[in-house]
């Protein structure tokens, strides 16, 4: 491995860079994305059951921001649950803005590498092609010898960075793919709370229009 490192020339090193900052980037989102780590599926029905109790306070909606992503969305809404139904949208909207953001994270320098490690073997062959013509320019095409370094440098360097370019591009793809699928169920989870206040806030309002006694 070490000779064919050797062999690839400068341009390896790059290379090699930008390969450790795939694998890195890959595993960490893949780590982080988890559905039960964004999604926590009992998260929703702990909510509505403060709700309905009527037990939500300040502390709880500050405990429910910390549990997840999908946490910093709902809190957003419960802290304007008293607020009419734009405003309720208008601050979960923002939010979840704000986390889509955040599960996007090195997502685009993902990408990046994907785009730039196949024009850095590119670099490469170059430089190789450049090495084997100064070597048929300095000691002539007789001997194979002189041409086998720089096109060897030239192979080595255009097929590392396919190696790292084509699974870069898999992992951004299926971890963008990941992202958009979690960002429509916090939307589905958002738009059921909204729903359920919109239910109590009617069920409220009907009680107190309800008359009491004989009319």
């Amino acid at each position: 491995m070490w000779e064919i490192i050797k062999a690839g020339g400068p341009v390896m090193w790059p290379i090699i860079a930008l390969s450790i900052a795939a694998a890195a980037i890959v595993l960490e989102r893949l780590w982080s994305l988890q559905p039960a780590r964004i999604i926590p599926p009992e998260l929703h029905d702990k909510v509505w059951k403060l709700v309905a109790a009527g037990q939500l306070s300040d502390r709880h909606i500050e405990a429910i921001a910390q549990n997840s992503p999908l946490g910093k969305v709902l809190a957003a809404g419960l802290a304007n649950r008293h607020r009419p139904r734009e405003w309720v949208k208008e601050a979960i909207e923002d939010t979840g803005r704000h986390v889509a953001h955040e599960l996007e994270r090195f997502l685009n320098m993902l990408g990046t590498i994907a785009a730039v490690s196949p024009l850095m073997g590119l670099l490469g062959t170059v430089i190789g092609i450049i090495s084997a013509f100064n070597a048929i320019t300095h000691d002539g095409v007789g001997d194979p010898k002189v041409l086998s370094g720089g096109i060897g440098q030239a192979l080595i360097t255009t097929a590392a960075g396919l190696v790292v370019a084509i699974p870069s591009l898999m992992g951004y793809r299926y971890l963008r793919g990941r992202v958009d699928e979690l960002v429509i169920a916090m939307e589905k989870e958002a738009l059921r709370l909204v729903q359920s206040l919109d239910e109590q806030r009617d069920g409220v309002a009907a009680d107190a229009g309800t008359p009491v006694g004989p009319a």
